[in-house]
Protein backbone atom coordinates (compact mmCIF):
# COMPACT_ATOMS: atom_id res chain seq x y z
CA UNK A 1 0.00 0.00 0.00
CA UNK A 2 1.15 3.64 -0.25
CA UNK A 3 2.51 4.66 3.36
CA UNK A 4 1.19 8.32 2.73
CA UNK A 5 -2.32 7.46 3.18
CA UNK A 6 -1.55 6.72 6.73
CA UNK A 7 -1.14 10.44 7.53
CA UNK A 8 -4.70 10.88 6.40
CA UNK A 9 -6.63 11.38 9.93
CA UNK A 10 -10.41 12.07 8.54
CA UNK A 11 -13.24 10.59 5.91
CA UNK A 12 -12.92 13.69 3.84
CA UNK A 13 -9.06 12.82 3.43
CA UNK A 14 -9.74 9.47 2.50
CA UNK A 15 -12.01 10.64 -0.22
CA UNK A 16 -10.01 13.15 -1.83
CA UNK A 17 -7.50 10.19 -1.84
CA UNK A 18 -10.08 7.98 -3.70
CA UNK A 19 -9.20 5.81 -1.26
CA UNK A 20 -11.97 2.57 -1.39
CA UNK A 21 -12.33 -0.04 1.57
CA UNK A 22 -13.01 -3.85 0.61
CA UNK A 23 -15.11 -6.54 2.55
CA UNK A 24 -12.43 -9.07 4.48
CA UNK A 25 -13.02 -11.53 1.34
CA UNK A 26 -12.43 -9.29 -1.12
CA UNK A 27 -9.20 -7.77 0.05
CA UNK A 28 -8.09 -11.01 0.91
CA UNK A 29 -8.61 -12.49 -2.43
CA UNK A 30 -7.36 -9.54 -4.25
CA UNK A 31 -3.83 -10.14 -2.24
CA UNK A 32 -4.14 -13.80 -2.95
CA UNK A 33 -4.43 -13.32 -6.96
CA UNK A 34 -1.48 -10.56 -6.79
CA UNK A 35 0.75 -13.36 -5.12
CA UNK A 36 0.08 -15.86 -7.40
CA UNK A 37 0.56 -13.57 -10.16
CA UNK A 38 4.03 -12.58 -8.68
CA UNK A 39 4.61 -16.43 -7.68
CA UNK A 40 4.73 -16.02 -4.48
CA UNK A 41 4.32 -18.51 -1.63
CA UNK A 42 1.35 -17.58 0.25
CA UNK A 43 1.96 -19.76 3.57
CA UNK A 44 6.10 -19.70 3.93
CA UNK A 45 7.19 -22.03 6.49
CA UNK A 46 4.42 -24.80 5.68
CA UNK A 47 6.71 -27.74 4.30
CA UNK A 48 4.91 -30.17 2.34
CA UNK A 49 1.41 -29.12 1.76
CA UNK A 50 1.69 -27.73 -1.73
CA UNK A 51 0.28 -30.26 -3.56
CA UNK A 52 -2.32 -31.04 -1.22
CA UNK A 53 -3.39 -28.61 1.24
CA UNK A 54 -2.39 -24.85 -0.08
CA UNK A 55 -4.86 -25.40 -3.49
CA UNK A 56 -7.77 -26.00 -1.22
CA UNK A 57 -6.59 -23.07 1.11
CA UNK A 58 -6.31 -20.91 -2.44
CA UNK A 59 -9.55 -22.39 -3.78
CA UNK A 60 -11.50 -21.57 -0.04
CA UNK A 61 -10.13 -17.67 -0.56
CA UNK A 62 -10.98 -16.89 -3.60
CA UNK A 63 -14.10 -18.08 -3.30
CA UNK A 64 -14.37 -15.98 -0.16
CA UNK A 65 -15.82 -19.06 1.89
CA UNK A 66 -15.41 -19.60 6.10
CA UNK A 67 -12.79 -22.56 6.13
CA UNK A 68 -12.29 -25.26 9.00
CA UNK A 69 -9.07 -27.37 8.98
CA UNK A 70 -9.84 -31.21 9.64
CA UNK A 71 -6.77 -32.70 11.51
CA UNK A 72 -4.75 -34.61 13.79
CA UNK A 73 -2.50 -32.24 16.60
CA UNK A 74 1.07 -31.46 15.90
CA UNK A 75 -0.11 -30.43 11.79
CA UNK A 76 0.21 -26.72 11.59
CA UNK A 77 -3.21 -26.04 11.72
CA UNK A 78 -3.12 -23.30 13.92
CA UNK A 79 0.03 -21.86 11.95
CA UNK A 80 -1.44 -22.06 8.81
CA UNK A 81 -4.80 -20.17 10.09
CA UNK A 82 -2.26 -17.61 11.80
CA UNK A 83 -0.62 -16.91 8.23
CA UNK A 84 -4.24 -15.91 6.84
CA UNK A 85 -3.45 -12.83 7.70
CA UNK A 86 -0.70 -11.62 5.83
CA UNK A 87 -3.31 -11.68 2.83
CA UNK A 88 -5.13 -8.96 5.04
CA UNK A 89 -3.71 -5.40 3.82
CA UNK A 90 -0.78 -3.61 5.87
CA UNK A 91 -3.07 -0.94 7.42
CA UNK A 92 -6.76 0.01 6.81
CA UNK A 93 -8.75 2.98 7.93
CA UNK A 94 -11.12 2.83 10.95
CA UNK A 95 -13.13 4.92 12.71
CA UNK A 96 -11.38 6.67 15.47
CA UNK A 97 -12.28 5.28 18.85
CA UNK A 98 -14.74 2.64 17.85
CA UNK A 99 -14.67 -0.84 19.46
CA UNK A 100 -15.41 -2.80 16.50
CA UNK A 101 -13.29 -0.73 14.47
CA UNK A 102 -15.87 0.07 11.72
CA UNK A 103 -14.93 1.26 8.12
CA UNK A 104 -15.69 5.00 7.72
CA UNK A 105 -17.48 4.36 4.59
CA UNK A 106 -19.90 1.99 6.11
CA UNK A 107 -20.54 2.19 10.08
CA UNK A 108 -22.52 -0.31 11.90
CA UNK A 109 -22.49 0.51 15.29
CA UNK A 110 -24.64 3.10 16.68
CA UNK A 111 -22.17 5.64 17.77
CA UNK A 112 -20.02 5.15 14.47
CA UNK A 113 -23.41 6.08 12.44
CA UNK A 114 -24.32 9.23 15.32
CA UNK A 115 -20.70 10.31 14.81
CA UNK A 116 -21.06 10.21 10.92
CA UNK A 117 -24.05 12.08 10.60
CA UNK A 118 -22.77 14.52 12.86
CA UNK A 119 -19.20 15.12 11.47
CA UNK A 120 -19.42 14.24 7.56
CA UNK A 121 -15.89 14.33 6.33
CA UNK A 122 -14.63 15.54 9.44
CA UNK A 123 -15.41 12.14 10.96
CA UNK A 124 -11.99 11.04 12.67
CA UNK A 125 -10.16 8.23 11.60
CA UNK A 126 -7.22 5.95 12.75
CA UNK A 127 -5.32 2.99 11.04
CA UNK A 128 -5.18 -0.72 12.29
CA UNK A 129 -2.74 -3.26 11.33
CA UNK A 130 -3.02 -6.55 10.30
CA UNK A 131 -2.14 -7.88 14.35
CA UNK A 132 -5.41 -6.14 15.28
CA UNK A 133 -7.61 -7.13 12.42
CA UNK A 134 -6.68 -11.11 13.86
CA UNK A 135 -8.29 -12.86 16.69
CA UNK A 136 -8.07 -16.57 17.82
CA UNK A 137 -9.74 -18.31 20.93
CA UNK A 138 -9.64 -22.10 22.32
CA UNK A 139 -12.44 -23.29 22.52
CA UNK A 140 -13.46 -25.05 25.83
CA UNK A 141 -16.68 -25.76 27.39
CA UNK A 142 -16.08 -23.41 29.56
CA UNK A 143 -16.54 -20.59 26.84
CA UNK A 144 -19.87 -18.70 26.79
CA UNK A 145 -21.49 -16.37 24.38
CA UNK A 146 -20.59 -13.37 26.53
CA UNK A 147 -16.89 -13.85 25.39
CA UNK A 148 -17.62 -14.13 21.86
CA UNK A 149 -19.90 -12.08 21.13
CA UNK A 150 -21.34 -10.24 23.77
CA UNK A 151 -22.85 -8.99 27.20
CA UNK A 152 -24.63 -6.03 28.75
CA UNK A 153 -22.18 -3.96 30.46
CA UNK A 154 -23.79 -3.35 34.08
CA UNK A 155 -21.45 0.06 34.19
CA UNK A 156 -23.29 1.53 30.95
CA UNK A 157 -26.47 0.74 32.66
CA UNK A 158 -25.64 2.73 35.79
CA UNK A 159 -24.75 5.51 33.82
CA UNK A 160 -28.19 5.92 32.78
CA UNK A 161 -28.48 3.67 29.15
CA UNK A 162 -31.34 1.29 28.74
CA UNK A 163 -30.87 -2.11 28.58
CA UNK A 164 -32.33 -2.12 24.65
CA UNK A 165 -29.45 0.39 23.89
CA UNK A 166 -27.09 -0.88 21.63
CA UNK A 167 -24.39 0.89 23.22
CA UNK A 168 -25.14 -0.94 26.85
CA UNK A 169 -23.15 -3.90 24.86
CA UNK A 170 -19.82 -5.26 25.53
CA UNK A 171 -18.37 -6.58 22.61
CA UNK A 172 -17.37 -9.79 22.74
CA UNK A 173 -14.00 -11.36 20.74
CA UNK A 174 -15.87 -11.70 17.14
CA UNK A 175 -17.61 -8.22 16.97
CA UNK A 176 -13.91 -7.08 18.38
CA UNK A 177 -12.72 -8.54 15.16
CA UNK A 178 -14.71 -6.89 12.47
CA UNK A 179 -13.34 -6.78 9.17
CA UNK A 180 -10.94 -9.63 10.11
CA UNK A 181 -10.46 -12.86 10.72
CA UNK A 182 -11.50 -14.73 13.43
CA UNK A 183 -10.27 -18.66 14.69
CA UNK A 184 -12.06 -21.05 16.95
CA UNK A 185 -9.43 -23.54 17.82
CA UNK A 186 -10.96 -27.10 18.22
CA UNK A 187 -14.68 -25.74 17.65
CA UNK A 188 -16.23 -29.06 18.86
CA UNK A 189 -15.64 -27.96 22.44
CA UNK A 190 -17.90 -25.06 22.22
CA UNK A 191 -21.12 -26.10 24.01
CA UNK A 192 -24.37 -26.52 22.02
CA UNK A 193 -25.53 -23.06 23.36
CA UNK A 194 -22.59 -21.16 22.05
CA UNK A 195 -22.86 -22.91 18.86
CA UNK A 196 -26.05 -21.45 18.02
CA UNK A 197 -25.32 -18.46 18.77
CA UNK A 198 -22.15 -18.65 16.62
CA UNK A 199 -24.12 -19.89 14.06
CA UNK A 200 -27.05 -16.72 14.31
CA UNK A 201 -24.13 -14.67 13.81
CA UNK A 202 -22.64 -16.05 10.65
CA UNK A 203 -25.87 -16.61 9.13
CA UNK A 204 -28.23 -13.59 9.96
CA UNK A 205 -25.69 -11.26 11.28
CA UNK A 206 -27.46 -10.34 14.47
CA UNK A 207 -26.14 -10.42 17.85
CA UNK A 208 -28.45 -11.13 20.32
CA UNK A 209 -28.23 -10.61 24.57
CA UNK A 210 -30.29 -10.82 27.07
CA UNK A 211 -33.36 -11.34 24.55
CA UNK A 212 -32.62 -8.01 22.69
CA UNK A 213 -32.12 -8.56 18.93
CA UNK A 214 -29.05 -6.33 17.97
CA UNK A 215 -28.45 -5.80 13.43
CA UNK A 216 -24.70 -5.91 13.32
CA UNK A 217 -23.42 -7.11 9.77
CA UNK A 218 -19.91 -7.81 11.54
CA UNK A 219 -17.04 -8.14 8.17
CA UNK A 220 -15.80 -11.35 9.44
CA UNK A 221 -14.26 -14.52 7.99
CA UNK A 222 -14.74 -17.14 10.29
CA UNK A 223 -11.84 -20.04 10.28
CA UNK A 224 -11.82 -23.03 12.72
CA UNK A 225 -9.90 -25.96 13.66
CA UNK A 226 -11.34 -29.66 15.07
CA UNK A 227 -10.08 -33.37 15.27
CA UNK A 228 -11.95 -34.86 12.85
CA UNK A 229 -12.80 -37.71 15.36
CA UNK A 230 -14.22 -35.19 17.32
CA UNK A 231 -15.58 -33.50 14.45
CA UNK A 232 -17.67 -36.41 13.14
CA UNK A 233 -18.57 -37.58 16.19
CA UNK A 234 -22.87 -37.09 15.97
CA UNK A 235 -23.57 -34.60 18.91
CA UNK A 236 -20.38 -32.75 19.31
CA UNK A 237 -20.96 -30.42 16.60
CA UNK A 238 -24.44 -28.95 15.91
CA UNK A 239 -25.65 -29.60 11.91
CA UNK A 240 -26.33 -26.10 11.27
CA UNK A 241 -23.09 -24.96 12.25
CA UNK A 242 -21.24 -27.63 10.30
CA UNK A 243 -23.48 -26.40 7.46
CA UNK A 244 -22.39 -22.62 7.70
CA UNK A 245 -18.57 -23.32 7.11
CA UNK A 246 -18.30 -23.65 3.07
CA UNK A 247 -15.00 -25.45 3.37
CA UNK A 248 -13.15 -28.75 5.40
CA UNK A 249 -9.54 -28.80 4.52
CA UNK A 250 -8.17 -31.84 5.54
CA UNK A 251 -4.46 -31.77 6.74
CA UNK A 252 -1.72 -34.22 7.07
CA UNK A 253 1.62 -35.41 8.57
CA UNK A 254 4.62 -35.21 6.30
CA UNK A 255 4.46 -38.01 3.34
CA UNK A 256 8.17 -37.83 2.99
CA UNK A 257 10.69 -38.28 5.36
CA UNK A 258 12.54 -35.15 3.53
CA UNK A 259 9.65 -33.05 4.91
CA UNK A 260 9.58 -34.49 7.88
CA UNK A 261 13.33 -33.31 8.27
CA UNK A 262 12.76 -30.14 6.82
CA UNK A 263 9.95 -28.87 9.35
CA UNK A 264 12.64 -30.39 12.10
CA UNK A 265 15.42 -27.84 11.24
CA UNK A 266 13.34 -25.43 10.58
CA UNK A 267 11.53 -25.54 14.13
CA UNK A 268 14.00 -26.84 16.78
CA UNK A 269 14.91 -24.52 19.09
CA UNK A 270 18.74 -24.70 19.78
CA UNK A 271 20.82 -22.13 20.88
CA UNK A 272 24.31 -21.71 18.75
CA UNK A 273 27.16 -22.36 21.29
CA UNK A 274 29.92 -20.14 21.22
CA UNK A 275 33.37 -21.83 20.09
CA UNK A 276 31.26 -24.71 18.95
CA UNK A 277 30.36 -26.32 15.83
CA UNK A 278 27.17 -28.79 15.73
CA UNK A 279 27.33 -31.54 12.65
CA UNK A 280 24.78 -33.86 13.04
CA UNK A 281 24.97 -36.84 10.53
CA UNK A 282 22.05 -37.02 7.90
CA UNK A 283 21.54 -40.67 8.97
CA UNK A 284 20.99 -39.65 12.36
CA UNK A 285 18.20 -36.91 11.19
CA UNK A 286 16.73 -39.86 9.03
CA UNK A 287 16.35 -42.06 11.82
CA UNK A 288 14.97 -39.25 14.63
CA UNK A 289 12.09 -38.43 11.90
CA UNK A 290 11.92 -41.98 11.28
CA UNK A 291 11.03 -43.36 14.53
CA UNK A 292 7.69 -40.32 14.34
CA UNK A 293 7.22 -42.50 11.33
CA UNK A 294 7.34 -45.35 12.99
CA UNK A 295 4.47 -44.39 15.87
CA UNK A 296 2.55 -42.95 13.53
CA UNK A 297 2.32 -46.58 11.72
CA UNK A 298 1.92 -48.33 15.25
CA UNK A 299 -1.10 -50.48 16.29
CA UNK A 300 0.12 -49.92 19.62
CA UNK A 301 -0.36 -45.75 19.52
CA UNK A 302 -3.37 -44.37 19.27
CA UNK A 303 -3.34 -42.95 16.03
CA UNK A 304 -6.82 -40.94 16.32
CA UNK A 305 -4.85 -38.52 18.69
CA UNK A 306 -2.32 -38.41 16.13
CA UNK A 307 1.50 -38.26 16.48
CA UNK A 308 2.82 -34.66 16.13
CA UNK A 309 5.74 -33.38 14.26
CA UNK A 310 6.49 -32.02 17.54
CA UNK A 311 7.33 -35.23 18.35
CA UNK A 312 10.68 -34.89 16.07
CA UNK A 313 11.28 -31.65 16.89
CA UNK A 314 11.47 -32.56 20.69
CA UNK A 315 13.37 -35.11 19.80
CA UNK A 316 16.04 -33.52 17.97
CA UNK A 317 16.41 -31.16 20.38
CA UNK A 318 17.36 -33.57 22.95
CA UNK A 319 19.84 -35.91 21.17
CA UNK A 320 21.91 -32.10 20.56
CA UNK A 321 21.12 -31.48 24.06
CA UNK A 322 22.81 -34.97 24.98
CA UNK A 323 25.72 -34.42 22.50
CA UNK A 324 26.76 -31.06 23.85
CA UNK A 325 26.65 -32.29 27.54
CA UNK A 326 29.13 -34.79 26.47
CA UNK A 327 31.08 -32.25 24.43
CA UNK A 328 31.50 -29.98 27.28
CA UNK A 329 32.13 -32.23 29.58
CA UNK A 330 35.23 -33.71 27.42
CA UNK A 331 36.37 -30.08 26.47
CA UNK A 332 35.40 -30.58 22.70
CA UNK A 333 35.10 -28.31 20.62
CA UNK A 334 32.38 -29.73 18.30
CA UNK A 335 28.74 -31.15 19.10
CA UNK A 336 27.86 -34.14 17.17
CA UNK A 337 25.09 -36.59 18.25
CA UNK A 338 25.13 -40.74 18.32
CA UNK A 339 23.05 -43.85 18.30
CA UNK A 340 24.65 -43.96 22.08
CA UNK A 341 22.61 -40.60 22.37
CA UNK A 342 19.01 -42.01 21.31
CA UNK A 343 18.42 -42.64 24.70
CA UNK A 344 17.10 -39.29 25.28
CA UNK A 345 14.48 -39.84 23.04
CA UNK A 346 12.34 -42.04 25.67
CA UNK A 347 11.86 -39.08 27.80
CA UNK A 348 10.75 -36.13 24.67
CA UNK A 349 8.54 -38.96 23.46
CA UNK A 350 7.08 -40.93 25.66
CA UNK A 351 4.60 -37.90 26.81
CA UNK A 352 3.92 -36.67 23.56
CA UNK A 353 1.92 -40.72 22.16
CA UNK A 354 -0.89 -42.20 23.79
CA UNK A 355 -0.33 -46.23 23.82
CA UNK A 356 -3.91 -48.53 22.81
CA UNK A 357 -2.49 -50.37 26.07
CA UNK A 358 -0.11 -49.75 29.25
CA UNK A 359 -0.08 -52.66 31.84
CA UNK A 360 2.35 -54.95 33.26
CA UNK A 361 3.04 -56.20 30.07
CA UNK A 362 3.07 -52.72 28.06
CA UNK A 363 5.50 -50.30 29.04
CA UNK A 364 6.12 -47.03 27.22
CA UNK A 365 9.98 -46.75 27.61
CA UNK A 366 9.80 -50.63 25.56
CA UNK A 367 7.85 -49.23 23.27
CA UNK A 368 10.05 -46.34 22.07
CA UNK A 369 13.31 -48.67 21.94
CA UNK A 370 11.66 -50.87 19.62
CA UNK A 371 10.46 -47.84 17.61
CA UNK A 372 14.50 -46.51 18.01
CA UNK A 373 15.36 -49.64 16.90
CA UNK A 374 12.92 -50.27 13.54
CA UNK A 375 13.90 -46.75 12.52
CA UNK A 376 17.54 -47.50 12.74
CA UNK A 377 17.31 -50.61 11.02
CA UNK A 378 15.73 -49.14 7.94
CA UNK A 379 17.62 -45.97 7.95
CA UNK A 380 20.77 -48.76 8.09
CA UNK A 381 19.19 -50.30 5.24
CA UNK A 382 19.08 -47.11 3.33
CA UNK A 383 22.88 -46.42 3.52
CA UNK A 384 24.84 -49.82 3.80
CA UNK A 385 24.92 -53.22 2.83
CA UNK A 386 26.25 -56.07 4.80
CA UNK A 387 27.55 -57.48 1.95
CA UNK A 388 29.77 -54.55 2.57
CA UNK A 389 30.70 -54.83 5.95
CA UNK A 390 32.10 -58.22 5.72
CA UNK A 391 35.11 -57.38 7.20
CA UNK A 392 33.71 -55.17 9.64
CA UNK A 393 32.57 -58.44 11.07
CA UNK A 394 35.17 -60.65 10.30
CA UNK A 395 36.44 -59.00 12.93
CA UNK A 396 34.36 -58.95 15.82
CA UNK A 397 34.19 -63.36 14.90
CA UNK A 398 37.93 -63.28 15.87
CA UNK A 399 37.02 -62.28 19.31
CA UNK A 400 37.51 -58.91 19.45
CA UNK A 401 34.78 -56.41 20.58
CA UNK A 402 34.45 -52.94 21.02
CA UNK A 403 32.81 -51.07 23.66
CA UNK A 404 31.41 -47.08 23.10
CA UNK A 405 29.34 -44.85 25.70
CA UNK A 406 27.56 -41.70 25.37
CA UNK A 407 29.76 -39.99 27.52
CA UNK A 408 33.00 -41.19 25.91
CA UNK A 409 35.23 -39.00 24.04
CA UNK A 410 35.82 -38.66 20.43
CA UNK A 411 39.43 -39.90 20.85
CA UNK A 412 38.18 -43.05 22.66
CA UNK A 413 36.94 -43.96 18.92
CA UNK A 414 40.17 -43.52 17.49
CA UNK A 415 41.51 -46.76 18.23
CA UNK A 416 38.85 -48.98 16.99
CA UNK A 417 38.92 -47.19 13.43
CA UNK A 418 42.59 -48.31 13.12
CA UNK A 419 42.02 -51.71 14.70
CA UNK A 420 38.57 -52.63 13.21
CA UNK A 421 39.57 -54.24 9.81
CA UNK A 422 37.02 -52.50 6.98
CA UNK A 423 35.84 -49.58 9.37
CA UNK A 424 37.18 -46.95 7.86
CA UNK A 425 35.59 -47.77 4.00
CA UNK A 426 32.35 -48.54 5.65
CA UNK A 427 32.56 -44.85 7.32
CA UNK A 428 33.81 -43.54 3.92
CA UNK A 429 30.57 -45.06 2.21
CA UNK A 430 28.43 -42.86 4.62
CA UNK A 431 29.86 -39.65 3.26
CA UNK A 432 33.21 -37.58 3.57
CA UNK A 433 33.34 -37.66 7.98
CA UNK A 434 37.08 -36.14 8.78
CA UNK A 435 36.44 -34.95 12.62
CA UNK A 436 36.85 -37.05 15.51
CA UNK A 437 33.54 -36.62 16.15
CA UNK A 438 31.60 -36.91 12.60
CA UNK A 439 33.93 -40.79 12.40
CA UNK A 440 32.60 -41.67 16.09
CA UNK A 441 29.37 -41.15 15.08
CA UNK A 442 29.47 -43.00 11.82
CA UNK A 443 30.95 -45.94 13.64
CA UNK A 444 28.35 -46.10 16.75
CA UNK A 445 25.74 -46.37 13.49
CA UNK A 446 27.57 -48.79 11.97
CA UNK A 447 27.94 -51.49 14.80
CA UNK A 448 24.30 -50.90 15.74
CA UNK A 449 22.73 -51.45 12.34
CA UNK A 450 25.17 -54.72 12.98
CA UNK A 451 23.54 -55.85 16.05
CA UNK A 452 20.26 -55.02 14.81
CA UNK A 453 20.79 -57.50 12.18
CA UNK A 454 22.06 -60.24 14.32
CA UNK A 455 25.84 -59.74 13.22
CA UNK A 456 26.91 -58.79 16.46
CA UNK A 457 25.85 -58.70 20.36
CA UNK A 458 25.54 -56.20 22.52
CA UNK A 459 25.73 -55.90 25.86
CA UNK A 460 25.32 -53.02 28.68
CA UNK A 461 27.30 -52.43 31.05
CA UNK A 462 26.21 -48.79 33.31
CA UNK A 463 26.37 -46.22 30.60
CA UNK A 464 28.42 -48.00 28.34
CA UNK A 465 27.64 -50.69 26.05
CA UNK A 466 29.74 -53.35 24.34
CA UNK A 467 29.48 -54.86 20.75
CA UNK A 468 31.13 -58.65 20.49
CA UNK A 469 30.04 -61.67 18.41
Amino acid sequence: MDHTLINIGTLGGLRTAAYQTLPVRMEMRRNLLKRLRDKERILPGIVGYDDTVVPEIENGILAGHHMIFLGERGQAKSRIIRALTSLLDEFVPAVAGCEIDDDPFAPICRRCRRLAEEKGDELEIHWIGRDRRYAEKLATPDVSVADLIGEIDPIKVAEGRYLADEETIHYGLIPRTNRGIFAINELPDLTEKVQVGLFNLMEEKDVQIKGYKIRLPVDVVFVASANPEDYTSRGRIITPLKDRFDVQIRTHYPKKLDDEIAIMEQEALYPPRPGMDVRVPQFLKDIIAQVTFEARGSNEINQSSGVSVRVTINNFESVLSNAEKRSVINGENEIVPRISDLHSLYASTAGKIEIEYVGEDKKEDDLVERLINRAVLKVFDRYLKLDDLKKVSSYFDQGWGVEVSDRAPSSEYMEPLREVTGLREAIAALGPFETPGLMASASEFIFEGLHLHQKLNKDRQGGRFAYHS
